[in-house]
């Protein structure tokens, strides 16, 4: 009797064992997919929702955005800033304060979700786990939970959810270990926009009365 019981739990394992492995690889595949999808488009011009909320500190805020990526180029316009990466450098441009800062890329945290990294920052460094599937305006839209394997990062875990039709990224839910969720939800996605040579160059004599600010 013992030796049919050892072999039905050791059953049970392993086939508890095999399922948990086939969802790790069913979410690496979608991610697979997404990126791979992505990598046709020569640009994707994006609009979307930011919201930003911590229950503890009662914090709830909520404002529109738009970014144009092609490939690690970018212009981002949010919260009332202009931030531009030409390949080199990045400029931040604050009309509220008159002036704009220049930084280095190499300056940045390499664990930052920037607008380079937001269509492809899951493929590295996070384990990747099925999660909750959603219906939304008749649209599938599948989750994938994202883990961090740096224990000092700051974010506990992040939710990408995907639309298993088109394979584009519809919403990104980044909760941090202070309990703060930043959810980036996307309204439209454009890819293969005419855009002019100069998109993602920052011209410096529109900004004759800024204060330039190198670091």
């Amino acid at each position: 009797m013992n030796k049919i019981r050892m072999r039905f739990l050791m059953s049970v394992v392993c086939i508890l064992g095999g399922f948990a492995f086939a969802k790790a690889q069913s979410a690496q595949s979608l991610l697979k997919e997404v990126d791979a999808k992505v990598k046709t488009y020569k640009n994707i011009d994006i609009d979307f929702k930011y919201a930003l909320s911590n229950e503890v500190q009662g914090v709830n805020q909520e404002t529109k955005g738009s970014v144009v990526l092609k490939g690690d180029l970018y212009v981002l316009n949010l919260l009332g800033t202009t931030q531009i990466f030409d390949g080199k450098s990045i400029y931040t441009i604050v009309p509220e304060n008159t002036e704009v800062t220049i930084s280095d890329v190499s300056d940045q945290d390499e664990n930052e979700i920037t607008p380079s990294k937001m269509l492809s920052f899951f493929n590295d460094g996070y384990t990747q786990k099925m999660d909750i599937t959603q219906k939304i305006n008749g649209r599938t839209i599948q989750y994938v939970k994202l883990t961090p394997m740096d224990s000092n990062s700051e974010v506990k875990h992040t939710l990408l959810g995907i639309d298993t039709t088109t394979k584009h990224i519809y919403r990104l839910i980044i909760v941090q270990k202070n309990d703060t969720k930043i959810t980036i939800t996307v309204n439209s996605f454009k890819p293969n926009q005419p855009l002019s040579g100069n998109t993602f160059l920052f011209d410096k004599s529109k900004y004759a009365d800024y204060y330039i600010n190198r670091i």
